[in-house]
């Protein structure tokens, strides 16, 4: 594939919530997966990763539930939630008589590692060929629940998810930072104070103003909360509480023990 032929598709990513309900062919999917893998970068090839495929409308109803009842769950016909998996290799290691590895931090990192890269690749597949997705941030936050949900078992952890489907929107692009914002030469530069006004000043009138339209009550809450700013908004608890966050980082620490990735040595 050219840069010519990939431009377009990466410029015309937009995060899909309303879906038909169209089912995808199996074929498709399976298409999209192998290919996926394949062009998925992959720490020692290993390919720590595992997905598990929610198509069954009364599952897909109580990952609903889980992902904290957003109805895109349920129109989609698809949810696939990617996982860091050391359980397939470690068993591979145990037949072969090698040394047990891969149940601790740096394995469980390597894993997500490898489990984000490819459901990228997988978005990127997926929306080559007409559908849309979204990513799941609820997939952290409500891990124990979504792990014990799909059954995972020791050194398995779901890292991320996505709904895909057959788009009943077509949503405005996304704003983004300068690039300036994101790039560094040779060292990192922190930004300036007057940098940072100048790098937000276009997303803090966008992205409030997206936020007010979202409905009539918005302003209400925006006052019942005391929000004056975008920047307030986001870590205000209608956002990314400090607070919750704090909770649900001290719940994935426990979860990473639960589920094995806790050998020291």
């Amino acid at each position: 594939m050219t840069t010519i032929d990939l431009s377009p598709l990466l410029r015309a990513h937009r995060s899909i919530r309303k879906y038909k309900s169209t089912p995808i062919a199996p074929a498709l999917i399976d298409e999209v997966l192998s290919e996926s893998i394949a062009g998925s970068s992959s720490s020692g090839n290993l390919n720590t990763f595992s997905m598990v495929l929610t198509r069954d409308a009364e599952r897909r109803r109580r990952l609903f539930q889980l992902h904290l009842e957003q109805d895109m769950v349920l129109q989609a016909p698809l949810v696939i939630t990617f996982n860091a998996d050391t359980a397939r290799t470690r068993q591979w290691l145990k037949m072969r008589e090698a040394r047990d590895n891969f149940n601790n931090f740096h394995g469980f990192m390597v894993a997500a590692f490898d489990a984000v890269i490819l459901s990228q690749t997988v978005a990127l597949a997926f929306e080559a060929r007409g559908l849309g997705i979204c990513y799941m941030g609820t997939t952290l936050n409500q891990a124990s629940a979504i792990a014990e949900f799909l059954q995972l078992p020791e050194t398995v952890f779901p890292v991320t998810s996505l709904v895909v489907g057959y788009p009943d929107e077509a949503p405005k692009a996304r704003d983004r930072l300068p690039l300036r914002a994101y790039v560094h030469d040779e060292i990192y530069r922190p930004h300036s104070e007057a940098e940072i006004d100048a790098l937000y000043e276009a997303r803090e009138v966008s992205g409030w103003n997206r936020y007010l339209g979202m409905g009539p009550d918005m302003a209400a809450r925006f006052a019942e909360h005391d929000i004056k700013s975008l920047a307030q908004f986001y870590t205000s608890e209608l956002k990314y509480s400090p607070i919750a966050m704090g909770k649900i980082s001290e719940q994935l620490q426990a979860l990473l023990q639960e589920q094995g990735f806790d050998r020291k040595s």
